[in-house]
């Protein structure tokens, strides 16, 4: 079985082999266990077909409504910034709050929830999400960067300050540990 998969990583890493379905290797599963006290997550994810839903006024509302009962509930969002079609965030757990993954889709489910309400269809959302695990000060520094210039990356603003839909609700610091 080992030899199989394999050859299974080999075949699916040339570029000019299409593997079939039977031969793609298992999806990444989520680590049981981080050695960080409190780690902070980075966390993209995407709406259904790339739809132009998450750059308004009253998503914002919602988005930031969401984090703010979060917090009471062990979860601290950062940095954040709704793009039309994706959304970065950062979010950090305390040890007894919600898992990320459960986090997550409570927020996509709160936030279709407010899309039905406003007459868009489902579905809303691109299935998963990204989340990279920030394990120094330089990385998060790096990470938030990147974060708030998107809008100007993707000609939305000339400065970053202009963008209505971001900002940040909490203050995160990585663990130093």
């Amino acid at each position: 079985m080992m030899m199989k998969s394999a050859v299974i990583d080999r075949r699916y890493r040339n570029k000019g082999t299409a593997a079939t379905a039977m031969e793609q290797p298992p999806r990444l599963q989520r680590l049981d266990r981080l050695y960080i006290r409190q780690p902070i997550y980075f966390v993209t994810a995407c709406t259904h077909a790339r739809q132009p839903l998450l750059a308004d006024a009253a998503t914002h509302d919602a988005v930031l409504a969401f984090a703010r009962a979060a917090y009471e509930r062990g979860v601290a969002v950062g940095r954040y910034v709704l793009m039309p079609d994706h959304l970065h965030l950062f979010a950090s757990f305390a040890p007894d709050a919600l898992m990320l993954s459960d986090w997550m889709k409570s927020l996509k489910n709160a936030l279709s929830k407010h899309w039905r309400q406003q007459g868009h269809p489902a579905p809303h959302w691109q299935k998963g999400f990204f989340d990279h695990v920030i394990r120094s000060e330089e990385s998060y520094s790096e990470k938030c960067a990147y974060v708030m210039e998107n809008p100007v990356r993707k000609n939305l603003v000339t400065r970053a300050e202009e963008w209505p839909y971001a900002g940040e609700v909490h203050v995160l610091r990585p663990d130093k540990e």
